[in-house]
């Protein structure tokens, strides 16, 4: 399983939104690939958005290796501060690393109970040949409300269970973060990264990106 860590570090409100802003362009990436992302945010999130996030790429090896290895670096975001509008810096920069550390402990299997489920109609890629009926599903952990979403297959009761599965592997991924946290490991992780060699460079409100 592929697992990537987004982090803020030490940096200002700033850095937690140009984390927000470059999660929402993962996403976009992602679906236009064809890949399914499962994103938990760190906790204790400000207003701005949360200093971390953990993404869990659900895609075959191959796929999810190339995908991770165009994120993996210094992400950097080029834009005046939007709350601070006197400021100089122009520059923000979140971190993005592979987790490579053996999963915490599950927090005990998932069960139905637990979790709030929903069907509706299939959509993202696949065109004329996308299946229409309501057979996706998306899962809610009632207590934490980390969600995903399941439709790759045209059975409901397949999607379903689909989504424990990867919901359990979303709340593992949340609770090895937050451990990490406690540790003071991503922002380790982050003070390790070389800002001044970003691998993707977004600039302004729209985070559109500088090709290189």
């Amino acid at each position: 399983m592929t697992r990537l860590v987004l982090t803020s570090g030490r940096g200002p409100a700033e850095c937690r939104i140009a984390l927000i802003g470059i999660l929402e362009r993962m996403v976009q990436e992602a679906e236009t690939l064809g890949i399914t992302l499962d994103i938990a945010e760190g906790h204790a999130p400000d207003k701005h958005g949360p200093a971390s996030a953990i993404v869990i790429v659900n895609a075959s090896a191959a796929e999810a290796q190339h995908f991770a290895g165009r994120w993996a670096g210094t992400l950097l975001w080029v834009c005046p501060s939007p709350v601070r509008p006197t400021h100089r810096r122009k520059n923000w920069f979140v971190g993005c690393t592979l987790f490579e550390e053996d999963l915490a402990v599950a927090p005990g299997k998932l069960s139905e109970t637990d979790v709030a489920f929903e069907t509706l109609r299939a959509g993202g890629p696949g065109g004329q040949h996308q299946n229409t009926t309501e057979s996706a599903v998306r899962a809610t952990h009632r207590s934490s409300q980390l969600s995903v979403v399941v439709r790759q297959e045209r059975s409901q009761h397949r999607n379903k269970a689909i989504a424990l599965a990867r919901l359990q592997a979303l709340l593992e991924a949340s609770q090895s973060l937050a451990e990490r946290q406690d540790r003071k490991q991503v922002q380790a992780a982050h003070d390790a990264l070389e800002r001044g060699a970003p691998v993707r460079t977004f600039r302004g409100r729209k985070f559109k990106e500088s090709l290189p």
